[in-house]
């Protein structure tokens, strides 16, 4: 039983050490990002880029995308283009290691702020970009502008392509980011970003960023440039 117990641990942490060597993150600042995978098997959930567009070039390999319009596979010497408020899942093409750059690349807030008769979602989405750890009162905000909360949720989704909670969360887990880049502890980047303890963080992180923050923060200061 111990015997088993002590290879289980070693696999998981093989696991690990395969993930950390597969990725690699470059932000030279607020506007920019590069990702890159190396004979990458990993898998992101349905996510957004709320204030970036998104370039990728596939390298090796194939790479499936699924939005809105449905699936799409990426083989080498593809490029794509994800929008911002874009709802997206991606997952190896065929089950095999890829290989691919991905930038991310801020746009203009004029750009994502489009008037349209449901205003009050843009203002929920910057509310949340400002403060992603503060409570926010759905109910509160929909009676200020005398819709019910499940119109705001359905409206809010349909513009910035999460509900509020998953798009809330996001925000957290990339506030988390930037606190680890500017060498904040782990314990610290979770409070700070508004989850519950550390596990919270961790178990957010690793579904969104597909690493530890611990792995993160040991991977960030040497790719982050004096400012």
């Amino acid at each position: 039983m111990e015997k088993r117990d002590i290879l289980s641990n070693g696999e998981v942490f093989a696991m690990r050490q395969q993930v950390e060597k597969s990725i690699r993150y470059c932000r030279r600042n607020e506007s920019m990002e590069l990702i890159c995978y190396r004979d990458s098997l990993l898998a992101y959930p349905l996510h957004t880029h709320a204030v970036h567009v998104t370039f990728g070039y596939v390298t090796d390999g194939c790479v499936r995308i699924i939005e809105r319009d449905g699936e799409h596979l990426y083989r080498a010497g593809d490029t794509f283009c994800i929008p911002s408020d874009t709802p997206h899942s991606l997952a190896p093409g065929n089950g095999r290691p890829y290989s691919m750059i991905v930038l991310c690349v801020r746009i203009a807030e004029a750009a994502t702020a489009e008037k349209t008769n449901a205003d009050y979602a843009y203002q929920l989405k910057r509310a949340i970009l400002q403060m992603p750890e503060a409570a926010v009162s759905i109910e509160a905000m929909a009676r200020s502008v005398c819709v019910s909360p499940y119109h705001m949720i359905r409206v809010f989704k349909n513009t910035c392509g999460l509900t509020p909670h998953q798009f809330q969360m996001q925000c957290r887990i990339r506030k988390a980011q930037k606190l680890l880049e500017e060498g904040k502890s782990v314990i610290q980047a979770a409070y700070e970003a508004g989850f519950c303890d550390q596990s919270h963080l961790d178990r957010c992180f690793r579904k969104m960023v597909r690493l530890t923050p611990s792995a993160y923060k040991q991977m960030a200061p040497s790719n982050r440039a004096p400012e």
